[in-house]
């Protein structure tokens, strides 16, 4: 792993500590290692106008990721929410929306952003699924989460693939996580990589 590659990695240092099975952790750490470079680098919103200012500027799609993983942490640890899912559900949400973005702009970077990005990263998870630890049951939670995070959102007329809708509770979930992060009232504060508290 070129040093680079390590430096992404360890952007999300805080966010691994959310996931409590030291596997899951693993795999989380083995999934953003093979995210594109430019993943660490552009802003949520190629055109800037579908998210708040603390997700545009060079970074911009790393923020948004660590507040929807912050949200999704603070509903998980919520006794009137949290319980609906199992330790192991939460590290997998957790791990979900760690790379649910995590190529955006495609395979190789794009301009603008790849409406069918869910789909891609779901494909390249499934691709490399020989270089992590995890169950095919697990790789299909997190691909089922994943390809149906852009919930009512899920056509473009610019394509004619149509997304999954978010069907169940875990798919909601992350939708809804994903969603929370992108809406433009949010004001989180930064300091360098990691939200303030």
């Amino acid at each position: 792993m070129s040093s680079i590659k390590t430096s992404n990695v360890d952007i999300f240092n805080k966010e691994y500590n959310y996931i409590k099975n030291d596997r899951y952790k693993k795999c989380a750490k083995e999934l953003v290692s093979l995210l594109p470079d430019y993943f660490f680098e552009v802003q949520a919103s190629s055109t800037g106008k579908y998210h708040p200012s603390f997700a545009l500027g060079e970074g911009g799609l790393v923020r948004h990721t660590k507040v929807a993983v912050k949200i999704a942490k603070e509903l998980l640890e919520n006794n009137s929410l949290g319980h609906k899912f199992t330790d192991e559900e939460k590290d997998l949400i957790i791990m979900s929306i760690l790379i649910h973005d995590g190529m955006k702009h495609g395979r190789e970077k794009e301009e603008y952003t790849k409406f069918e990005h869910p789909i891609i990263i779901c494909e390249y998870i499934k691709e490399n699924k020989d270089k992590l630890s995890l169950t095919d049951d697990e790789i299909n939670f997190i691909t089922s989460v994943v390809s149906s995070h852009m919930g009512e959102w899920n056509t473009n007329s610019y394509s004619n693939i149509v997304l999954p809708l978010p069907k169940n509770k875990y798919q909601r979930f992350v939708h809804m996580c994903d969603f929370l992060a992108s809406r433009k009232f949010l004001d989180v504060k930064f300091d360098g990589n990691d939200i303030k508290e």
